[in-house]
């Protein structure tokens, strides 16, 4: 009892403070120690919590200079980089709101978080991201000023907002030494209830709303959610993942400044496994897609292993999926045979596998964003690798739930966490009162009031229920939950991850809501379908090529047909067997609007975009032809057609119970 209240006491301590004084406090304490790191050119280079004050302090007093003052919004756009980060506390210094924006939207996107965000200067990493926001400036004048981190391709701009990130605070180091107390004054005057940051949403079901979240709010869920699980300031964490999503600033911003410990920051999204290695993350983070891109780069190696390997693999893995679970959460009925096995498979396949993962010193691992599918969840755990479930939302300050060690399972995301409470409306949806709910959605006050009722309960959209143990089981957003016409349960996303589990499927979309039976479109994983074509010597001409080759359309009808076995042993999920299926001819693609900047499917978006497509499904057609339009990377727009095949696959009786592993 004691104990716990003394972590209620941090907790509110914590909760009583900003993020630029969380900083300063570890520039005080511990100067010298690590606070983020960069590789640039093959080089890890790191900054300390003393030079990280310095660096912010310069770029906050150059800020005031061109204007940044209390409550105004400052956007940050650009891959993890230290000074980005310093340049976040630098504008939370001033009273300033950080407004992180994807560095993959485009210009469009980005003029619509500027125009609603009323943004007058951002910080941005290179030429890339100026060439968009000069675009953005045509149609929203307001924005004044851009500074820009890295030189390189700018040195031909003379447009008067373009500013060099080292001119910005050389200005803020003159004004510091003539007013040296100029920042310090401006961070005495926050307060933990000013607005620290605004993260949009997703988008996924319409327009991204703007969140607004207080420093009190973050630290808060930060400081529980770290206390629950141990961290410290010994903690190695990769951050890879975009800034201006909120849980990569959880877990990279928000719980660093709480923890203070190191953030290290890829050269690339290219060297990120790579980096990996080398740093040797203990808290790691990502969201499903990630892991499921991990698993098809394991599935290709051990496909072009030698037939030894191979058989190997398999049999230390059918252990591993048998007992590593338990052995992971300390299960004492594990029989010494089995463990004795499970050291072996750890020595010759798991810990290689980890190691080839960069996971080899990961103590504590989170995956959140979307549902995962228990068989890729499983698969992690079983190497060891103590992965976890959460559950929040941008609303929430992403945890409300979490999977307590020796508790975890792949259908739960675990209990509320301390100070949050959760019910379970008579719809099913699920709600949430907690300390990390949001603000306000920034100039929606009809949607704040939508979301969040009179009780301070928030209205997360998901259904769900608490099961026996008080764990919160989410069976779909609340939306897309529908029913077959007979009557049966329909959860789209349920049958999609299952699909996606195959390395060989990359992304899948399910529909049948109000319809006989369940029809799929699935993306096909180009680098994995490719590498099984080449060992069998097929040859294809690129993407759409393919993906029409009836090898592969077989290929896909056996992963098809392996989850309509496995959905047929679930009394409940049984009647959503997939009937009817395609192989799109192009991937889904956020730039088209098919996806959200997370990856998350545009349900609603993709059955009016491609309805042609499902209903020649649901109408039993052999083949459909579809053009449709695709906006390409440079910017420009063109068409792909193409006559797509359409397949049946073969479905199964229900039976009454699950089948025995």
């Amino acid at each position: 009892m004691t104990q716990v209240s003394d972590e209620a006491a941090q907790v509110r301590e914590l909760g009583n403070t900003t993020f630029p004084r969380l900083a300063i406090r570890h520039a005080a304490e511990r100067p010298l120690a690590p606070a983020l790191r960069q590789k640039s050119l093959g080089i890890w280079q790191t900054l300390n919590w003393h030079d990280l004050k310095v660096e912010a302090e310069a770029i906050a007093a150059g800020l005031s200079s061109l204007g940044v003052t209390r409550g105004r919004h400052v956007a940050l756009v650009g891959e993890n980089r230290p000074r980005l980060y310093a340049a976040m506390i630098a504008v939370q210094s001033l009273g300033a709101i950080a407004v992180p924006m994807y560095q993959d939207a485009g210009a469009a996107e980005m003029a619509f978080v500027c125009d609603n965000a009323r943004i007058e200067l951002a910080i941005v990493e290179d030429q890339e991201q100026v060439d968009k926001l000069l675009e953005v400036c045509e149609q929203h004048p307001a924005l004044a000023h851009i500074v820009y981190l890295q030189s390189r391709g700018l040195r031909s701009y003379s447009q008067p907002q373009l500013m060099a990130c080292e001119a910005l605070m050389e200005t803020g180091r003159g004004l510091l030494r003539n007013h040296p107390g100029l920042v310090q004054a401006q961070i005495d005057l926050g307060s933990p209830d000013d607005p620290a940051a605004l993260f949009y949403t997703s988008g996924t079901t319409g327009t991204p709303k703007g969140v607004i979240h207080t420093h009190r709010n973050l630290i808060a869920m930060s400081a529980v959610a770290s206390q629950m699980e141990g961290l410290n300031a010994s903690e190695e964490v990769m951050a890879y993942l975009p800034m201006a999503w909120l849980g990569q600033n959880i877990f990279s911003y928000a719980q660093w400044l709480v923890n203070g410990f190191t953030v290290n920051c890829p050269e690339s999204q290219t060297t990120v496994t790579a980096d990996m290695r080398e740093i040797g993350p203990t808290y790691y983070f990502a969201p499903p897609r990630v892991l499921e891109a991990l698993l098809t780069q394991v599935t290709i190696r051990m496909e072009d292993a030698a037939p030894f390997k191979r058989r190997l693999f398999a049999f230390f893995m059918t252990l591993a999926r048998r007992v590593g679970e338990r052995i992971l959460d300390g299960d004492a009925s594990v029989g010494a045979g089995d463990r004795l096995l499970y050291g072996l498979g750890s020595l010759l396949i798991y810990g290689p596998l980890r190691n080839s993962l960069g996971m080899s010193r990961v103590r504590l691992a989170y995956t959140a964003g979307e549902a995962i599918g228990p068989d890729l969840f499983v698969f992690f755990r079983s190497l060891g690798i103590n992965l976890k479930q959460l559950y929040g939302s941008t609303e929430t300050a992403v945890f409300v739930c979490v999977q307590p060690d020796g508790q975890v399972r792949a259908d739960t995301v675990g209990p509320p966490v301390r100070g949050v409470e959760l019910r379970v409306a008579d719809s099913g949806e699920v709600l949430v009162r907690t300390p990390g709910l949001l603000l306000e959605y920034y100039r929606d006050p009809q949607a704040t009031a939508e979301v969040r009722d009179a009780d301070g309960w928030y209205h997360t959209g998901d259904a769900g229920y608490l099961d026996a143990s008080g764990h919160l089981r989410i069976i779909d957003r609340a939306k897309d939950v529908g029913k077959l016409s007979g009557g049966q349960l329909f959860a789209p996303k349920y049958v999609e991850n299952k699909l996606k589990f195959f390395p060989f499927i990359k992304e899948a979309v399910a529909f049948g809501d109000g319809r006989d039976r369940v029809v799929a479109f699935v993306n096909i994983d180009f680098e994995a379908c490719a590498n099984w074509a080449e060992r069998r010597n097929l040859s294809y001409a690129g993407y759409l090529d393919l993906a029409s080759r009836d090898e592969i359309q077989g290929l896909i009808r056996e992963c098809v047909e392996k989850v309509n076995a496995d959905l047929a042993a679930d009394p409940v999920m049984g009647a959503s067997q997939v009937a009817r299926f395609l192989v799109l001819h192009k991937e889904l693609d956020a730039d088209d609007e098919e996806l959200t900047r997370t990856r998350k499917v545009r349900r609603r978006f993709i059955a009016s975009k491609y309805d042609v497509l499902v209903q020649a499904l649901q109408d039993g057609l052999p083949e459909q032809f579809i053009e449709t339009r695709v906006r390409f990377e440079d910017g420009r727009e063109g068409a792909v057609s193409a006559t797509l095949k359409l397949a049946d696959a073969r479905t199964f009786a229900i039976t009454a119970a699950p089948r025995a592993a």
